[in-house]
């Protein structure tokens, strides 16, 4: 099955990620102002997708980014090469001082009541200081690429990010190769480049190149400006909201081909109910719900979006598609850090109805 014609020739990779590694220190449950030591995650929203596809997936992917060459920077390269992710890199001096610098992300997990506590020292973040001209998307996607993926974190880095997105994907397309976007709006990130009237400017101008767009009914009314009901008085687990959107997501941006998300009822930090939507060229898919017994929240919106990715790229049905993705990100939750530890065999024996019995 190929209902995005998605290229199915021999590919130097399957799927190449645009976006800002980051190192994310993790106290686990203890809060920041009590820790006395962390766990150190490499991660990025574009990254983590590509990570999973090669660790879990198997497919050959890379990632295009900002390298610094300092302590930190080797330590990223490093688990990106561990994770089997080709590095695509403009690489930076670090001056001793003050930069530039692998960004830090701080996140606690919380407990029960207790939510998690995400905040960020992006202080002269190499990332952000990549622009339009920085790679030779020619010559990248003229070797052989099926898919190109990027997100609204990276798109909220810099008043060039964006940019560099948008020629990605403008080169993408003269190849053959479908692009996807995350919404993934985070005020934090646009409070200090002009708040939601700039990312709803931004968002617009990256999705009239976009195949397939990640992003809950929430996204799409704050990042895109796209009219729909009130998401607090409904539930979050009902899929009615998203898709009485679709109809004005694709009449303003008639490219998009697929428009998917996860639903997530958050009870308590460790307990979510949990399901996932696909809407794609006209046909309407909904997972089942389960709980979820979270050990770690963050990043399991990237891990739905890898395992629909696989999905797609690997001829599922489409229900089989939108299940793997909701299965890889319900998987996510239950590993430590952002990037994937589950195996494809887990991932289809959850995607098919599968217990957590012990396995002898």
């Amino acid at each position: 099955m190929n209902p995005l014609n998605i290229r199915t020739d021999d590919c130097a990779l399957d799927l190449l990620s645009l976006g800002s590694l980051v190192h994310r220190l993790d106290p686990g449950i203890i809060p920041f102002r009590k820790a006395r030591s962390v766990d150190i995650h490499v991660s990025g929203g574009e990254y983590n997708v590509a990570s999973g596809l090669a660790d879990c997936f198997g497919l050959k992917t890379g990632i295009a980014s900002a390298m610094v060459d300092y302590g930190i920077g080797e330590l990223v390269e490093t688990r990106v090469r561990e994770m089997g992710v080709r590095p695509f890199f403009k690489r930076f001096e670090h001056n001793g001082v003050n930069g530039p610098n692998i960004a830090t992300v701080y996140s606690d997990r919380g407990y029960g009541a207790r939510p998690p506590v995400v905040f960020y020292n992006r202080a002269n973040e190499a990332g952000a200081m990549l622009k339009a001209g920085d790679f030779d998307w020619d010559e990248n996607f003229g070797q052989g690429v099926r898919w190109f993926h990027s997100g609204g974190i990276y798109a909220a880095l810099s008043a060039t990010t964006s940019g560099l997105i948008i020629e990605a994907m403008q080169a993408a397309h003269k190849h053959g190769v479908i692009t996807s976007f995350d919404l993934n709006y985070r005020p934090k990130l646009w409070a200090p480049i002009g708040g939601l009237e700039q990312a709803q400017k931004t968002f617009r101008a990256i999705v009239e190149h976009v195949d397939v767009l990640l992003g809950n009914e929430e996204d799409l009314q704050l990042g895109l400006g796209i009219e729909g009901q009130d998401v607090e008085k409904s539930s979050k687990l009902d899929p009615s909201a998203f898709f009485g959107m679709i109809d004005n997501v694709t009449g303003q941006f008639p490219g998009i081909k697929a428009v998917a998300t996860t639903l997530r009822e958050v009870e308590t930090s460790n307990r979510h109910q949990w399901g996932a939507v696909l809407w794609c060229q006209g046909e309407q898919h909904v997972s089942p719900v389960r709980e979820l017994g979270v050990i770690d929240r963050i990043g399991g919106g990237d891990g739905f979006a890898t395992g629909l990715i696989f999905g797609l790229l690997d001829g599922r049905s489409l229900d089989e598609t939108l299940r793997l993705g909701w299965a890889h990100g319900a998987l996510l939750t239950t590993f430590p850090g952002d990037t994937t530890m589950a195996r494809l065999s887990e991932v289809e024996a959850f995607a098919s109805g599968g217990s957590a019995r012990v396995q002898r």
